[in-house]
């Protein structure tokens, strides 16, 4: 609380600030004088030097102040600088979870940025960002710093991590031993990561992707037929995009049979250098329709321009619907981006047949 004398300079303050700026449309804005000048001007309700804060601090927002101006565009309600604070935190998430301010953001700010799906950032990393709020945020309620509290202070919070997205090893080193999840959490998820059928588990398995845009697929089959069998060779057909995109998974046709439960290793692999770029073990449920059926990478995967690549499924089960007339050029048409242009190829060496006429791997899921 202010004293008598500090609210009277303040007021005062006030006064020969917005009077200055009224007559003269002229202001000092200062880092450490913003924050004040942005409240009078909310307070007295001065748009022109609302504006001038909101431009001052959009100029000087970074990586390291980033959670510290999102709390206050929050605060202050203002939604522009609020989604320029996420963009910069989507961009460099590493170092704005590292800079002090970090810790310092409410629960609700916290959630906010946990549900996003553009930040660059391994989740093995951002748990371990979030522990350390968890920490901080139990010094403040005047709690002991234990594994109960921390998941008290997390609440909803917890929910947002997406845990699936680790490798096991990740898993096991972190999470799995910080006394944050259950017993029974810890043990779904390594049931998750290691059988199939996979047991459901209460958090978001799809992928954080570092570009921006919305999610897009193709699919380069015109007509669906049955029986496509499977005997432990990958299905593969090579690739090249027009434009840099990033992969997120395939969609794969299911059984002939009714619903059933595959198993199955997907891949990018860059072809040139026979370098594998992201893969996933993994398992989906079909319902015996001859719908595609997604499966995700933990991670997206960048293609770049002109280079050329195999998608790969190895798949375990019974046999499938598979696609037929296969395009050769697949164009994808946005109306907010450019078109993205897929040109197939026929894989040479150990197939499973797949190839630009027919087989399996019909739709690619992306982001531009």
């Amino acid at each position: 609380m202010l004293d008598c004398t500090s609210r009277c300079v303040f007021i005062i303050y006030i006064c020969i600030l917005i009077s200055r700026f009224l007559y003269s449309d002229e202001v000092q804005i200062g880092p450490e004088t913003v924050m004040t000048t942005l409240y009078t001007a909310k307070k007295y309700a001065v748009p022109a030097l609302e504006a001038h804060c909101v431009d001052f601090l959009t100029k000087h927002l970074r990586a390291d102040n980033a959670f510290m101006l999102l709390t206050q565009a929050r605060l202050f309600d203002e939604p522009q600088l609020a989604s320029l604070c996420l963009d910069t935190i989507d961009k460099s998430t590493m170092d704005a979870i590292s800079a002090e301010g970090f810790t310092d953001i409410d629960i609700d700010t916290l959630c906010a940025v946990l549900e996003r799906d553009t930040l660059s950032i391994r989740e093995s990393r951002l748990f371990g960002a979030v522990v350390r709020w968890a920490e901080a945020e139990c010094q403040r309620q005047q709690l002991p710093v234990t594994f109960g509290n921390k998941q008290k202070v997390l609440g909803r919070a917890l929910s947002l991590i997406r845990f699936p997205l680790m490798t096991i090893e990740e898993f096991a080193a972190g999470p799995a031993q910080s006394g944050i999840l259950s017993d029974r959490e810890v043990v779904n998820l390594f049931l998750h990561f290691t059988v199939n059928p996979k047991p459901k588990v209460d958090y978001i398995d799809r992928p954080r992707c570092c570009l921006r845009g919305k999610e897009c697929s193709i699919n380069r089959f015109q007509q669906v037929e049955s029986r496509w069998g499977y005997s432990g060779t990958s299905d593969r057909i090579r690739f090249t995009v027009n434009r840099r995109i990033s992969i997120v998974g395939f969609g794969l046709y299911g059984s002939i049979h009714g619903p059933t439960d595959y198993q199955v290793n997907i891949q990018i692999i860059d072809y040139e250098k026979n370098q594998t770029l992201g893969q996933n073990d993994t398992g989906f449920s079909c319902d015996g329709t001859a719908s595609t059926f997604r499966v995700m990478f933990k991670e997206p995967i960048e293609i770049l321009p002109t280079v050329c690549y195999t998608a790969c499924a190895t798949l375990k089960g019974p046999d499938s619907h598979y696609g037929t007339k296969g395009l050769k050029k697949v164009i994808h048409e946005s109306p907010t981006a450019s078109k993205t242009c897929f040109v197939f190829y026929s894989s040479p060496g150990n197939n499973n047949g797949t190839s630009i006429e027919d087989g399996q791997i019909p739709e690619i899921i992306f982001y531009t």
